[in-house]
């Protein structure tokens, strides 16, 4: 059966249940109660079990038995919780607390115009520009002057300075070395930074630049040469120091040291080779011969001519006198300027270069009586730094014929190229009255790969008087190809040297590309053979004293000196094994002249051949 809400130990838990009727005022507090006794009363009525009636009565006899029961958890302790809470630092630390007081200054300057001033037109005003990093702001301040004229000290308040082209404002990206900046219309030159600044840069891999060197107004020029002349720092004029020398003579002093100068020295000259490269349009090198004279100290410069030069015969380049390292010229006579600084000895180095009158002059060279001068002035060897001028030859590029169309021959079109009027090509006269009718046969087969074509024979005609050569075909029953002139008589090119056939290209063993067709030449005639026998100086194949040198390493061979003689296959494998290779046209050459037929076989006298080398 349900309880109602009425029920007196229900309503002991604490709160109260809702009054019946029309009284629906707000109570301004609400009502408590002690009612542990009646909770315990109300759970032992019930029917409750005994751990719900034990926790009633603990809850009624100790009331702080819940926070005492209840475990607390077990959080470790951190520095930040021992220290104060205005003293903690954030991980991500603001600029305002990671840059407090940090500061980057930059040193710079701007040109201020000066009017009606005869001694100066305009200024130079040093600031120094100071970037506070904790809020982005900047201070710039010129330093005081002691008695200057001009209000100095602060030149811009600390505050926000917004960019030129008024996007954001100015940060450390802005500031480099040797780089303008405007703020505010006013244009100032950065020139450097300081040690700090140059750290903080360097720390987050930026170039600031290198530090530039303070620039100086005319009025500080002025300034400072009127104090140096106050307190006697300037040298002495010409005209002061002349007084002096005459005084000291007159009284009986030692002599002038020009004066000395010129006894010590008097005919010698130092001799130089130079040239200059003369830059102008249609310049060319130029030669010089320059003496200095130890005398005087003078310089006298003349042109080395070349036959035939076309130049005029007045070789004077520079008259003798001081040589000076600038030449200036005054505004109006007798300003006032400084004595210009003339060559000196120590100035003239071989294979370094001397300004005269803006040209470049390079020694190249010195005569011994110079290098033996240096060598006891200061221990130098003007002869290290010698240069070649040795030009190399002249080279005439020529353009190559161009290629040949197929019409007529090579030597006609060659002509055509060369000569307005062209005229028949020379023919070697003595070779034609000589070998005409001259004519060496050798027989070839083809070796294409094909089988049809294998057993095609072919005979090659060379022409010794003028070269040509001839190829005909030799008629073979039954093998489908008629007989005849394969290539008609004139000159063929070797495609594998891309010149014409010469008699040395023609041998035994020897493939030559005639048509675009492989001929192997397997064997020659007997006056071919005979004839190239006959010219062995220009045809080394049949030449037996250099085919003997050629197999003198087979000489402590034993078949080589049996009285019976070795086969020409063994000689040439023999030969290939000690790297002297035979062809087979060196080995019919031997054939023919040391041959021998014991058992009725062709073989070859060894000893007889070894006798040749």
């Amino acid at each position: 059966m349900k309880k109602s809400l009425s029920t007196p130990g229900l309503m002991a838990l604490g709160t109260s249940g809702p009054k019946l009727g029309n009284s629906h005022h707000r109570k301004v507090t609400l009502g408590f109660k002690d009612s542990h006794k009646g909770v315990v009363d109300f759970a032992r009525k019930t029917a409750c079990s005994e751990d719900v009636a034990s926790l009633a009565e603990t809850i009624r006899r100790d009331p702080s038995w819940r926070l005492q029961a209840t475990d607390r958890p077990m959080t470790p302790t951190a520095v930040e919780d021992c220290m104060p809470k205005n003293m903690v630092q954030p991980r991500n630390a603001p600029a305002w607390l990671k840059h407090d007081k940090q500061v980057l200054r930059f040193y710079g300057f701007y040109q201020e115009t000066v009017t009606e001033r005869p001694d100066e037109n305009s200024r130079f005003r040093y600031l120094v520009i100071t970037y506070h990093m904790e809020d982005g702001t900047l201070m710039i301040g010129e330093p005081r002057v002691e008695n200057s004229g001009i209000s100095q000290g602060q030149f811009l308040k600390r505050m926000r300075v917004p960019r030129e082209d008024q996007q954001g404002f100015l940060g450390p990206d802005d500031f480099r070395c040797g780089q303008p900046i405007e703020i505010f219309a006013k244009v100032i030159h950065i020139t450097g930074v300081d040690r700090f600044t140059r750290w903080f840069y360097e720390e987050n891999g930026i170039d600031v630049g290198e530090d530039e060197p303070v620039m100086q107004d005319q009025w500080q020029k002025s300034y400072r040469f009127m104090k140096t002349a106050e307190k006697g720092g300037l040298p002495l004029s010409r005209s002061a120091v002349d007084a002096k020398t005459l005084t000291k003579y007159m009284v009986g002093q030692p002599a002038q040291p020009k004066a000395t100068q010129f006894l010590l020295n008097d005919r010698k000259v130092l001799c130089f080779k130079a040239y200059w490269d003369d830059p102008t349009p249609y310049g060319a090198r130029l030669y010089f011969t320059i003496h200095f004279f130890l005398a005087d100290n003078s310089v006298e410069i003349n042109e080395a001519h070349a036959r035939n030069s076309g130049r005029d015969c007045y070789p004077v380049f520079y008259k003798r006198g001081p040589l000076y390292k600038s030449n200036s010229l005054t505004a109006y006579p007798g300003m006032l300027k400084p004595d210009p600084i003339a060559y000196e000895p120590n100035d003239f180095v071989v294979g370094e270069d001397l300004t005269v009158y803006r040209r470049k002059i390079v020694l190249y060279d010195c005569d011994e009586f110079t290098r033996n001068f240096y060598l006891d002035y200061n221990g130098a060897d003007q002869w290290k730094g010698k240069i070649s001028v040795q030009q190399p030859p002249v080279r005439h590029v020529k353009l190559p014929p161009p290629p040949h169309n197929g019409i007529g021959s090579e030597e006609d079109s060659l002509i055509n190229c060369e000569m307005i009027r062209p005229v028949a090509p020379k023919k070697d006269l003595v070779k034609m009255m000589t070998l005409s009718g001259e004519v060496l046969r050798f027989e070839a087969l083809m070796t294409n790969g094909e089988p049809e074509d294998s057993n095609r024979k072919f005979v090659i005609s060379f022409y010794p008087a003028d070269g040509e050569v001839m190829v005909c075909e030799i008629q073979e029953r039954n093998n489908g190809h008629m007989a005849g002139k394969f290539a008609e008589k004139k000159l063929i090119k070797n495609p594998d040297t891309g010149k014409y056939f010469k008699i040395q290209d023609f041998y035994v063993g020897q493939t030559v590309t005639v048509a675009s067709q492989p001929l192997t030449i397997t064997r020659a005639d007997e006056h071919c053979l005979q004839y190239l026998e006959e010219h062995c100086e220009i045809y080394p194949l049949a030449d037996t004293r250099e085919i003997a040198k050629r197999i003198a390493p087979l000489a402590s061979h034993p078949e080589m000196t049996d009285s019976r003689g070795i086969s020409p296959d063994r000689l040439k494998k023999l030969a290939s094994e000690a790297h002297c290779d035979l062809i087979d046209h060196e080995v019919i050459t031997l054939l023919r002249k040391f041959c021998v037929s014991p058992d009725g076989d062709a073989l070859i006298d060894g000893a007889a051949v070894l006798q040749m080398c």
